[in-house]
């Protein structure tokens, strides 16, 4: 997913919209130490020279961690292994009761994945913001869609097709905006992920009668697939991916994951994302107006030193 919205006020809803169109959260933004700056990246001064490193360390554990891929394999496996318990309750449904409007009970079986980060690594693009000491934009993020080189996340695709065997549709509700949807459903086949027709994909912009969506949140389009489908798992990198974020501070986002706790490794499957999320803004008050220094500095004060 990406970042996730909030609707903290109509200004943090409108900020954080924006930045997660494409992916459910903008990435956070590095460069490269001082030393590998000067032989592989344009030189960063000032303002963005501190924020450039903040993701640096992120994004190669993502690309070089066997760590990383560790934990997103045993995760899939993980759930894959639930599979025939969800599908053999009649009762099992993985959408919050707020979010079920009608009765799963006897409807067609389906599990709902994020896309970014979740499905597909984007870290190649997040590679270049760390080369070039840039942030995330909309028109860069477009481009990196349409390149359609998003490789598949270590598991999913075993999992997909062992979900796709036992009769289960996989639907995939994302924050990249629906003008991206052939792309992402060309980019998901093209990787080997199940994609069963274009009404799988529910990316951001889709019209939900009857609903009125809060930013980037998702609950709307949940929502959608649970008219039609019995959800058996949900899979995302953020909160927002499961349930609707609306106060994303530290403290809201805490009480969210006490009320679900139980719901992980059974209805929903959490996968790593250090790079870019809803924890990232809730350091500094969702204001993406800040300077890149304001924000890193924000970042820094909400460490944990142990005094």
């Amino acid at each position: 997913m990406r970042r996730s919205a909030v609707s903290l006020s109509v200004l943090a809803c409108a900020v954080l919209a924006l930045s997660a169109c494409k992916r459910t959260e903008t990435p956070a933004d590095a460069a490269p130490p001082a030393a590998a700056a000067a032989a592989s990246a344009p030189a960063a001064t000032g303002d963005a020279a501190v924020a450039a490193n903040d993701n640096l360390n992120a994004v190669l554990w993502m690309q070089r961690a066997q760590e990383y891929r560790a934990i997103t394999e045993q995760t899939y496996r993980a759930a894959a292994d639930h599979l025939d318990k969800a599908l053999k309750e009649p009762n099992w449904d993985a959408l919050v009761p707020d979010e079920r409007g009608n009765a799963a009970k006897g409807l067609k079986p389906a599990v709902v994945l994020d896309v970014d980060e979740t499905v597909l690594d984007n870290s190649p693009y997040q590679a270049r913001l760390v080369r070039d000491g840039k942030e995330y934009d909309e028109l860069s993020w477009d481009q990196w869609v349409a390149e359609k080189k998003a490789k598949a996340i270590p598991g999913v695709v075993d999992f997909a097709k062992a979900a796709n065997a036992k009769g289960v549709t996989l639907l995939y509700i994302s924050n990249r905006a629906v003008h991206l949807k052939d792309a992402t459903l060309a980019n998901l086949r093209e990787q080997g992920l199940p994609v069963a027709d274009d009404s799988v994909f529910l990316g951001l912009g889709t019209v939900v009668d009857g609903c009125e969506q809060a930013g980037s949140e998702k609950n709307c389009r949940r929502r959608l697939a649970g008219q039609k489908y019995r959800v058996l798992m949900q899979f995302g990198d953020q909160l927002g991916d499961f349930v609707e974020v609306t106060a994303n501070t530290n403290d809201g986002r805490d009480a969210l994951l006490q009320q679900y706790h139980d719901w992980f490794g059974e209805r929903w499957w959490m996968l790593p994302n250090p790079t870019y999320g809803g924890f990232e803004p809730a350091q500094f008050n969702n204001d993406y107006s800040q300077s890149r220094q304001a924000r890193h500095d924000a970042k820094r004060a909400a460490l944990d030193y142990a005094p």
